[in-house]
Order: structure tokens, then sequence, then C-alpha cells
């Protein structure tokens, strides 16, 4: 064994508005372990962080432990804008925009070697080397959850943008008539088509907390009708996106993926009869779990890692 280095492993970790995911993985982005629990973001982010790290221990040692590796980089992802100082655009988690998170996971995890960013653009890349963008160029992955968002990529990379916003689809507005926009604290789209306000609206229509996913599969005409225009306004800005962009496939993950029929018939007719070129259109791979995935990836991005076999794993998708 004399000379023969140890088989390392890399960290990823998203931290999401409701929920933390962690994993191991192998250097050829395999997972292995994995846990998953509450954010409680009620309660702030230094928390999160906390518990975060505490699960990221627990992960490491039981890996080092099975695989006799050691763990050479970390990958960590968050909605928002992640600056060295602060978090911008992420104002669902109290705390948030003033957390410097690569300094606080580099002291959790006693780890130099870590990589953050978006949780969106993370997913989109991991979609581009793993999964359903896999080969396709440009393309882009349209988050569909608790919020709306996109990553674009070019190449094989994500677009940051000047402030690392590209992508911020929440954020456009909804017809000429729309007055109120960043500036005021808003996110129109969002707050019209993204699926935490669906809930809002529909169980105001119900008189009873339901959720996007309940307003999907209600049978009420207003909630349908509901629904009904907030794709519909989706779908002209998906369109927009399309026609600007010329990209060759869209993938669509998110929460509200859980009526993939549905979505994904709304979106294809606009983009049928909207854009030039129209791309394909498909359903994400890492439905779940993309962002993680997409962590795991930014963490073999970085030196440290050391690793050919992600480009194997990449080259090995096939186009369809």
């Amino acid at each position: 064994m004399n000379g023969v280095p140890r088989p390392g492993f890399v960290i990823g970790v998203d931290f999401g508005g409701t929920k933390v995911a962690a994993a191991s993985a192998t250097l050829q982005g395999e997972m292995l372990e994995r846990v998953r629990f509450d954010t409680d973001a009620a309660h702030g982010a230094e928390q999160a962080v906390r518990r975060a790290g505490e699960a990221c221990r627990a992960i490491r040692a039981k890996t080092e432990a099975e695989t006799g590796g050691a763990c050479v980089a970390a990958g960590v992802v968050c909605p928002g804008i992640v600056l060295r100082d602060r978090i911008a655009l992420a104002p669902n988690v109290p705390g948030w925009e003033n957390l410097r998170l690569q300094e606080a996971m580099q002291a959790e995890l006693e780890l130099a070697a870590i990589a953050v960013d978006n949780d969106v653009k993370a997913a989109g890349l991991a979609e581009a080397r793993w999964g359903a963008l896999s080969g396709f160029d440009p393309a882009v992955f349209l988050s569909l959850g608790t919020g709306v968002a996109a990553s674009v990529l070019v190449g094989g990379r994500v677009l940051a943008g000047a402030h690392g916003a590209a992508g911020e689809l929440g954020y456009t507005l909804c017809g000429r008539g729309e007055q109120r926009g960043f500036a005021e604290g808003r996110a129109p789209l969002e707050e019209f088509a993204g699926g935490r306000f669906i809930g809002i609206r529909a169980s105001r229509m119900l008189q009873r907390d339901v959720s996007a996913a309940d307003a999907f599969a209600a049978t009420d005409q207003d909630v349908r009708e509901l629904v009904d225009e907030a794709l519909d306004e989706l779908a002209v800005h998906v369109a927009n996106m399309a026609i600007m962009l010329d990209p060759e496939r869209i993938a669509v993950g998110g929460g509200l993926m859980g009526s993939a029929d549905r979505v994904l018939a709304v979106l294809g007719r606009r983009l049928k009869a909207a854009v030039p070129f129209p791309p394909s259109l498909v359903r994400a791979r890492f439905l779940h779990d993309a962002a993680l995935r997409g962590a795991i990836a930014l963490a073999l991005d970085l030196p440290s890692a050391r690793f050919e076999p992600v480009a194997e794993l990449a080259s090995g998708h096939r186009r369809s």
C-alpha cells in the first residue's frame, strides 16, 4: 500500500428554505452517505449552519470509516446570490442576508476547499454534467418550486451574470402595466406563478391552508383557473427567454413538477407557438435533489478534488 493514495471524497450541502440536505460522494460523483433535516428558518441562519456542520461532520466520519479516504473538498449552495460577506436576494430565511456562508462552513468543517453558489445555478450544473442537459448547448434549467428561477448554461458552464444574478426570473415584470418591482421589495413573476404564492392565493379562495400541490390537484373551478392563469403567465416568460437565448433544450425541475404533465403541456404549447426555433422541453433528471448534486459538482470542480472521472461520466450520457 506504500505510495498508493487513499481514496478521497467530497461533501455537498444544500440549504433550502424548508430543508437542509447533505451528502458525501466519490470523486466520480456517486453519492455515499446522505442526511436531510428541517431548516427551521424562523430561528435564523446561524443555527441552520451549525446543525449542517454537525451533520456534515457525522457524514464525514462515517464515510472516512467506510472508504478509508479523506474529505478533500465541499460544495455548499443556498437560495440567493452568495457574496463574500453576505447573501443577496434571499428574503425567506431570517439572518441569511448577513451570513458569510463560505467562512462559516469552512469553520464548521475545518476545511479550506469549499465552494459556494446559488442553488438553482448549481442544479443546472448537475443537469448539464449528469442529467437531462448533458450534451446540449446552450441549455436552460428552469426551477419551478417555491419560487421561479433559471440556470443558463453555455459551453457546459453556468452563466453567472455581472453580479451573479443571471436567471433570477422571479423578478421579471408581468406586463407593461406592472409598476412594482425589485426596488419596492417585490418579485412580480414569482408572486404570480411561484408555488408559495399559488398556495397563498388558493388558501384564500378555499378558506383553509393548502399548498401549491393541493392547488394543482384541486377540483374547485376558481382554483383551477388560478393555476391555469399562473402557468399561462409563466409560459410567456419562458417563451421570451427561449427567444432571447435560443437554447437547444430546457429541462424543468422543482416542486411544481409534481404535476409535470400539466406544467409541460402549457409551456410546450407556448414555446411551439412563439419561438422561431423551439427548444426541446423535458423533465429534469434530478427532480428532488438537483441542488445537492450541484453542490457535489462544485466540490469536484475545486483543484483539491483532482478528479478525471467526472468527464467520463458526463460523456457517457447520450442525447435523446
